[in-house]
């Protein structure tokens, strides 16, 4: 008789088989953020998951941000971290650290990938010119060098995917002066899933999902139509730094990425358990027109 954990196993396989079969040679953008950086199990986790789908015949790209690691070497080297709007104030001490950190963060997620048998290459929006950027204000308060993304250059990713290597991008871009930018990594995620007309974009979050009503856990969504999104934000049942979040989400979808998944980066292997189960475990939002998987009860 065969051990029922194995069976297991094996069902867990089918039930992967149509979303590899569909997504097979499609491109995934996976912004990696939050506690899933600090936590090295967690690292090792999110890692594991990419360079799978990598190996299962997915086209994936990282952008991994580095905020918290920005603000303890800066504390170290006696720079004290401002925020205005909840947005970092860069000055040209702090823009130097966070160019100097997201690079050290980028070559150690590239090693560990290429610890696991996958080539990967790690860049900066300012390769290839990849992430054009103009001064970002807050406001009309000036914030520094902070960038927003005033065009994407996609022929470096292209020419990585087509040679078989898995690109990992961190998010500092340049200005048409070569002045270096500081980009919020989810609106550089957001803006290069548009240009490389992904069929996936993932955020991976400190929080489970989108949920109908913030104050009961329950009430998480599942799948979101795009067109709800305004009404989430005008009824108040989102606020924070989602907001921003559901914005990029929405701006994805009408740039034709298929779907946008908001995933809670602190549960192991949340990739996987998104995109190859049936009932995932975050919130995917997409367009219009897709059919739902599932309906919420």
């Amino acid at each position: 008789m065969v051990n029922q954990k194995y069976l297991d196993k094996a069902e867990v396989l089918i039930e992967a088989l149509p979303y590899i079969q569909r997504f097979n040679r499609k491109i995934i953008v996976v912004k990696y953020g939050g506690s899933a950086m600090t936590d090295e199990k967690l690292t090792r986790s999110v890692i594991q998951d990419v360079v799978l789908l990598k190996l299962v015949g997915f086209k994936p790209i990282i952008v991994h941000g580095g905020g918290k690691e920005i603000s303890r070497w800066s504390e170290k080297l006696g720079i004290k971290p401002q925020f205005i709007d909840g947005i970092r104030v860069t000055d040209e001490s702090t823009m130097e650290v966070a160019e100097m950190i997201l690079n050290k963060v980028n070559k150690k997620l590239v090693a560990q990938i290429e610890s696991l048998g996958v080539k990967a290459v790690g860049i900066s929006g300012k390769d290839g010119q990849l992430l054009k950027t103009q001064r970002k204000y807050s406001n009309g308060k000036d914030i520094g060098y902070v960038g927003e993304v005033k065009s994407v250059c996609p022929k470096i990713l292209q020419n990585l995917l087509e040679d078989d290597f898995l690109p990992v991008v961190c998010p500092i871009g340049m200005d048409d002066e070569y002045h270096s930018y500081n980009v919020n990594a989810d609106d550089a995620a957001c803006a290069l899933a548009k240009a490389m007309s992904a069929e996936k974009l993932a955020f991976l979050t400190d929080m489970e999902g989108v949920y109908k009503d913030p104050k009961n856990p329950k009430s998480l969504i599942s799948e979101l139509h795009v067109r709800e999104i305004d009404n989430l934000i005008s009824n108040g049942n989102v606020g924070g730094g989602m907001i921003p979040k559901l914005l990029d989400c929405q701006d994805a979808i009408r740039h034709h990425v298929s779907r946008v998944h908001i995933l809670d980066g602190r549960i192991p292997h949340c990739l996987l358990l998104e995109i190859f189960t049936n009932k995932g475990i975050g919130t995917a939002i997409l367009g219009d027109e897709e059919k739902r998987f599932y309906e919420d009860k």
